[in-house]
């Protein structure tokens, strides 16, 4: 359990989207597998697949396609994707609305995630938009996960010193990101990463925080 005198100092809270905030594993690998079926490719492959899990967009793209002459055309074809069609796959974490709420007026909250223009969108369809107070994705940094961009961008957007913010995520991107920003770290799920404490589900946060 973390130490309480740290929690004293926390202002804001931040998450990761996949693997926190949804369950987005089965929406990946059908999303993906849908852009490689489209160019005859092979369905991914368990590592594939944990990489497009962590990584943006782009990365992902060019990863699966890096062997092949249309990786280009590839970017294309994922950039003009409505990837509305794939909000069926999402599974939101159940307690996240909840603490959303509970969280309102005690502490400024922010997402920082690897996604890009399909973060705001997927806000917008499952109601949360309004409960976040900045929403940093790989398009507003110069380097998403695993730099700290998107952390230095929310302790600047605020304001605030490392010990202030709180990252909650789930891969060793979102723990190497917490790390170089100095930010408290919490662990979603995932026992064998480095942090600060770990978490099971977000409904922990509520007595975490004695919410």
């Amino acid at each position: 359990m973390m130490n309480r005198h740290i929690l004293k100092n926390i202002k804001v809270i931040a998450f990761d989207c996949d693997g926190v905030m949804f369950d987005t594993i089965n929406t990946n690998k059908v999303y993906y597998n849908f852009i490689l079926k489209n160019f005859n490719m092979p369905e991914m492959t368990k590592e594939q697949l944990a990489y497009v899990h962590m990584h943006t967009a782009h990365e992902s793209i060019c990863h699966l396609f890096k062997t092949s002459t249309i990786t280009k055309e590839a970017l294309l074809y994922c950039k003009g994707l409505d990837y509305s069609k794939f909000f069926k796959y999402m599974e939101i974490e159940p307690f996240l609305k909840p603490l959303l709420k509970k969280l309102q007026g005690r502490y400024k909250t922010a997402i920082a995630t690897n996604r890009t223009d399909t973060m705001v969108p997927i806000l917008i369809e499952h109601n949360i938009a309004e409960y976040f107070d900045i929403v940093i994705t790989a398009m507003d940094v110069k380097h998403p996960k695993p730099a700290p961009d998107p952390l230095i961008k929310i302790l600047d957007h605020f304001k605030i010193k490392p010990e202030n913010l709180i990252y909650i995520g789930d891969s060793k991107l979102d723990e190497a990101a917490a790390l170089s920003a100095g930010v408290v770290f919490a662990a979603y799920r995932n026992h064998p990463l480095k942090a600060d404490f770990h978490i099971t589900s977000l409904r922990e946060f509520k007595e975490i925080f004695d919410l």
